[in-house]
This record gives C-alpha cells, sequence and structure tokens, in this order.
C-alpha cells in the first residue's frame, strides 16, 4: 500500500513526524523572533473580522514558514530517494495539510463574526411581553443598526463564498490524489503478478481492495486531517472562552473550565466507544474472508460443474450467515453507546453553562462562540466515534492488503 506511493514508507512517516515536531516546536517558540526579522507584527489580540482575517502579519508569517519547510523536507527526499510518485506523495500531501488548514481557519474566522452578528441581534431584540407599538421609533437608530446588520451579513458572504471554493478545490485535490494513490498501488502489484497470481482472492484484493481503500481514504483520510487541524486551531480559542465561564456545576470554580471539560468529555466518548468496538475490526476482516471464500466457489463453479455443489455452497454460505449475525450482535450493543453518547453530547455544554447563563455573565454573541468553538473542540476528539464503521472497514481491507504484500516479502 504505503511503498507504491512514498518513497521507502518507515523512514519517510518517521521523519515527517520528527521534523513536523521540529518544525511546530521552532514556530511557537520563536515566531515572535521571526516576526521582527521580517519586520511583521503579530501582537495583535482582537480578531480580525471578514476577510482580513487571512492577511494578518501572522497569518503571512505563517504563510511564508509552513511553504519554505515543505520545500526543505522535498528537496531533502527528491535528493536522498527519488520517487515516482514524490511529486503526488510529498508535495501532494502538503498542499492537502494546508488546504485544510486553511479551511479550518475560515472556520474560525466565522466563529470570530457571531460575536459582533449576534450582540447586535441582542440588542436590538425587545424583551419577551414588552408592548413596541407605543414605543418611539428613533430613525437614525434604525438606518444604523439596518447598515451595520447589512454589513455584517455582507461579511458573512463573503466568508462563505471562500469556504466553497476552498472546500471544493480541497475535494478536487484529494479526489486527484487518491487515484494516483491507487494507480501505484495497480502498478506496483500488475508489476508482480506472476508472484500474486496464486494467492486466494489475487484479481480481487488488485481490483476491488485497492479501490475500496482509495474510496475509504479519500473521505476518511480527510476527516482526520480536518479533526487534527480543527484541534489545533479551536483549542487556543475555547482556552480564551473560558475566561467569560467562572465556575461549572458541581465542580465549582476552575481555571479554563470549558477547556477541560471538552477535553474530558470527549477523550471519555473516543474511549468508551473504542473500548465497546474493540471487536468489531476482527468480526469485519472475518467477513471479508468467508465472503470470498463464497465468491470463489462460485467463480470455480462457472468453469467446473463438479465445483459449486448446493452442499459446498450451503456450507460456505453458513459461514457467511454465522459471521453478519455475530456482526449484527456487536454493532446493536455498539450503537446503542454511540447513540446515548451522542445525545448527551447534545445538552452537554449547556449543562457546563447553567451557572453563566442565570447570572447574565455573557452575552449572545459569546454564547454562539461558544457553543460553536466547543461543538467543534468536541467534534474532532469524537472522529472516532463518528467514523468508526469506516475505520473498521478501513482496517479489514489493509489487513488483506497486507496479507497480499507478504507474499512478495516471503
Amino acid at each position: 500500500m504505503f511503498k507504491s506511493f512514498f518513497p521507502n514508507p518507515k523512514i519517510f512517516f518517521i521523519s515527517a513526524l520528527l521534523f513536523a515536531g521540529l518544525t511546530c516546536a521552532i514556530w511557537y517558540g520563536y515566531n515572535e523572533q521571526m516576526a521582527t526579522l521580517l519586520g511583521l507584527d503579530i501582537s495583535q489580540s482582537e480578531p480580525v473580522i471578514g476577510l482580513k482575517h487571512f492577511v494578518t502579519d501572522s497569518f503571512l508569517l505563517f504563510y511564508a514558514y509552513y511553504f519554505a519547510c515543505t520545500a526543505l523536507f522535498a528537496l531533502v527526499w527528491f535528493k536522498v530517494s527519488p520517487h515516482k510518485w514524490q511529486w503526488w506523495s510529498i508535495i501532494g500531501t502538503s498542499t492537502i495539510l494546508f488546504s485544510t488548514y486553511f479551511s479550518v481557519q475560515v472556520s474560525v474566522a466565522i466563529n470570530n463574526w457571531r460575536r459582533p452578528f449576534f450582540d447586535l441581534i441582542q440588542s436590538l431584540l425587545k424583551p419577551v411581553g414588552s408592548d413596541t407599538s407605543t414605543q418611539a421609533v428613533d430613525a437614525q437608530a434604525t438606518s444604523t443598526a439596518t447598515g451595520q446588520l447589512f454589513d455584517l451579513l455582507i461579511v458573512f458572504g463573503e466568508i462563505a463564498f471562500l469556504a466553497i471554493f476552498i472546500y471544493v478545490a480541497t475535494r478536487f485535490l484529494v479526489s486527484h490524489y487518491i487515484f494516483r494513490w491507487r494507480t501505484a498501488m495497480n502498478d506496483y502489484y500488475t508489476s508482480h503478478w506472476q508472484e500474486l497470481r496464486h494467492v486466494e482472492g489475487a484479481s480481487q484484493r488488485i481490483q476491488e481492495d485497492t479501490m475500496r481503500f482509495a474510496s475509504i481514504m479519500e473521505n476518511l483520510g480527510v476527516a482526520l486531517v480536518d479533526a487534527i487541524m480543527t484541534l489545533f486551531a479551536f483549542l487556543p480559542v475555547l482556552w480564551a472562552l473560558s475566561d467569560y465561564v467562572s465556575e461549572l456545576p458541581i465542580i465549582g470554580k476552575i481555571a479554563h473550565p470549558l477547556f477541560y471539560a471538552a477535553l474530558f468529555w470527549s477523550i471519555f466518548g473516543t474511549g468508551l466507544l473504542a473500548l465497546i468496538g474493540i471487536k468489531l475490526p476482527g468480526l469485519e476482516f472475518n467477513n471479508q474472508k468467508v465472503e470470498a471464500a463464497f465468491r470463489k466457489e462460485l467463480v470455480y463453479g462457472e468453469d467446473n460443474a463438479d465445483r459449486a455443489t448446493p452442499i459446498a455452497l450451503n456450507e460456505l454460505f453458513a459461514n457467511v450467515r454465522k459471521n453478519y449475525f455475530r456482526l449484527y450482535f456487536h454493532y446493536m450493543y455498539f450503537n446503542v453507546a454511540r447513540m446515548l453518547y451522542l445525545q448527551a453530547d447534545n445538552i452537554f455544554v449547556f449543562i457546563l453553562l447553567v451557572p453563566t447563563i442565570v447570572v447574565g455573565a455573557i452575552t449572545f454573541g459569546i454564547l454562539q462562540q461558544i457553543l460553536t468553538a466547543f461543538g467543534q473542540v468536541s467534534s474532532s476528539f469524537q472522529y472516532l466515534v463518528n467514523s468508526w464503521t469506516t475505520i473498521v472497514e478501513l482496517l479489514s481491507v489493509r489487513k488483506r492488503l497486507t496479507a497480499f504484500e507478504s507474499t512478495l516479502d516471503n
């Protein structure tokens, strides 16, 4: 799978992780010094509303730093281990990471927009039960408020159009990237066909399993990168918003309560679902084996009248049925736990905010920001919860392809 697309996969991924860790440490430790060296000011504390959010000095410095690090890493690997697919596997991967990061920053920009918009809405709404018919209407104030609302709506439209463009461009790039990966696997396996043709289900593994691997990675891989980038983008936001929440129910006052509550709740859900669904990958793998055995007998029966007899087919299909029924049972209690957790997640943040809301410590705009940021962090940690079924399928396909490749490695 990986050796067909990436140069020297084990060393490549280890070096990529080490290089990413080093560059992150340099960025967070010395970004102010780099900004001073380049004459940029990244000390701005108040968020910028609108498209200017993406061209602040802090962003410009990050763009330059990211592209410089990518170029350095790629040049080293291009020199050390040239590979047929190096432009797609290295430069393509880096481009997808950047576009995903940029799309997450679009979400941050929209979250920054929420405070002034909803605070303005709150200031214009009347208390419940008030009689607005007898209240004098200030024409100048009404005109000003109308202009402010439309200005903020136009700003949202600008950010939304940018979000659409980034999303479409990212999906287009990912589709081509994944198909190149499938092409690399196909070329690698077919070039060793004489060695692999005797493996059970060889044709299916080259055609179907590579296709399934590519289609799963197209959706699951992007979702994973998006979840990681969302955490990097919204955890600092949630940390800052925690200053508006002084205490939590039962626990009382703690520093940055929303931040720690989000971490606890998300890690708890992820660990719980991983533990409950621990048997599913093995069952899915067994499912692929019994299905392949049943299909293989049918294929032999097309050319040989002595094969695919009713007794043999009934026995093979009985194995298929037995494994499916086991799979259905284990998915049943897994889905019970999953849905209970997801439904509880819908009201968890409101439970946390009850003491803050009843004393009127936050505005409507800040409430909207907190709900969005908490939801983004929580959903990122729940990547495993939301994608578990697909992850199980991917693990099953990977097992089949790994066993397939082991023939070439003796």
